[in-house]
């Protein structure tokens, strides 16, 4: 019987390339949640000694399938260390406020409710697992657009929420 023993060997040109694939991915994949969202601003409200000081976040995003539909969202960002370095998990306090600002015209999918709790906006707020969403409801017999926010984890999610509608009206 042969025996072989390990041989240590540097990673091949077709493993490294799959392993670039791979980072590649998870870079653009935790990116694209922070993209989506314009900061509009921040205020300061604990002091850390070390690292960043606990705040609250004012960011502006508009509805990816709805053009003229704005929503702003203010919502808890941990500080310290632990906060700097990305691994502190953000409570699951946010607000938001939801404007029309342009031309509203919508599609079918939206009218005929098949879009009903789409999500339209999702931003990590945990190393794992927690995230913060932004849903959309339509409601034909009043006209109106309707955004949710609330978080949620894998296990359970916080009964917290805020709501915003907008009134699809004719733009002047």
């Amino acid at each position: 019987m042969k025996y072989q023993y390990f041989k240590p060997t540097l990673i091949n040109s077709s493993s490294w390339t799959t392993c670039r694939k791979i980072g590649w991915f998870a870079v653009i994949t935790l990116l694209s949640t922070s993209l989506c969202a314009e900061k509009i601003g921040n205020v300061s409200t604990k002091f850390k000694l070390l690292g960043a000081n606990d705040k609250i976040m004012v960011e502006a995003f508009d509805d990816p399938d709805i053009p003229g539909a704005t929503c702003y969202l203010s919502r808890a960002k941990t500080g310290g260390i632990s906060g700097s370095v990305g691994v502190a998990e953000d409570t699951a306090d946010a607000a938001i406020a939801c404007r029309q600002t342009g031309p509203i015209q919508l599609p079918d999918t939206v009218k005929n409710g098949k879009t009903d709790g789409e999500e339209v906006f999702k931003k990590s707020t945990s190393l794992l697992f927690k995230s913060l969403q932004v849903v959309r409801f339509y409601d034909p017999k009043r006209n109106v657009l309707v955004y949710l926010t609330y978080s949620d984890r894998i296990i359970e999610g916080s009964p917290k929420n805020s709501i915003s509608v907008i009134p699809v009206a004719p733009w002047h």
